[in-house]
């Protein structure tokens, strides 16, 4: 049965969702910045980094998975590289282990676009049912609502509204705060903790307003990577034209039992 990989979308959105709760919500507990002789404490900036992340109007979002589960899986994402923002507008990218293929996801409002290339057919569909859709829907988007089962997942993935009401998981009050290093031409604070034998890290920018930039999760069987950036810049996906989109029902139609 075609999996439509709406459960793979849907999977990637309660991926990212549950490691920002684990990873982005301020440690309560912690010590006050009157203890830290008027500095801030690492649980303050956990605190301000999560409230301009739920404050944001837009962000994106690149999430990675390099555990060798996902990385040897064909339905499970490893990369996901997406602009949202609370309208549930959305544009980018979402890559399957190694051999699963690419889609590119486009939905504003409540259309949705989406392009697979090749090897996602091909990983998708057994025998010639791949290579014959892959010709079908060469250079083509699939476009249809947000309210199609083949899009389940979508709705989900591209609403900001919903990550950021996901982020409220409380982690320890064992948050230790590292020394100032750049990440990513950036200059950050990291803030790490663990659990489950897990190490989570954040990194805070130093310059205010405080942002999370990124958030790591590593340990046995993980290694995770979300990383946040372009705050509050419209998403403004660019429509695809009818003559390079093709209707949800010619999907349904390759895909219907001879």
């Amino acid at each position: 049965m075609f999996r439509t990989h709406g459960f793979t979308i849907a999977t990637c959105a309660t991926v990212t969702a549950a490691t920002m709760g684990l990873l982005v919500s301020p440690v309560l507990g912690g010590v006050s910045s009157a203890d830290m002789g008027g500095d801030q404490s690492p649980q303050q900036l956990a605190a301000q980094a999560q409230g301009a992340l739920r404050k944001a109007t837009s962000v994106r979002i690149r999430y990675e998975d390099r555990s060798s589960t996902a990385m040897n899986s064909l339905t499970l994402p490893t990369e996901m590289n997406l602009a949202l923002d609370r309208r549930g507008d959305c544009a980018g990218t979402l890559t399957l282990g190694t051999r699963g293929g690419t889609v590119q996801i486009i939905k504003r409002g409540t259309d949705v676009w989406l392009k697979p290339d090749t090897t996602f057919w091909t990983a998708e569909l057994p025998g010639g049912r791949g290579a014959a859709a892959a010709e079908t829907f060469r250079n083509h988007y699939i476009h249809g609502s947000a309210s199609d089962k083949l899009f389940s997942g979508i709705v989900n993935v591209c609403n900001l509204k919903d990550l950021q009401s996901a982020a409220t998981a409380t982690p320890p009050a064992s948050l230790k705060e590292g020394l100032a290093t750049m990440v990513g031409g950036r200059r950050v604070v990291p803030l790490s903790f663990e659990m489950n034998g897990l190490t989570s890290t954040l990194y805070v920018t130093t310059g205010t307003p405080h942002r999370l930039y990124r958030a790591a999760q590593k340990g046995p069987g993980t290694n995770l990577t979300l990383t946040f950036t372009d705050y509050n810049v419209p998403v403004s996906p660019r429509i695809p034209p009818a003559s390079a989109s093709m209707d949800v029902s010619r999907l349904q139609d390759l895909l219907r039992p001879a």
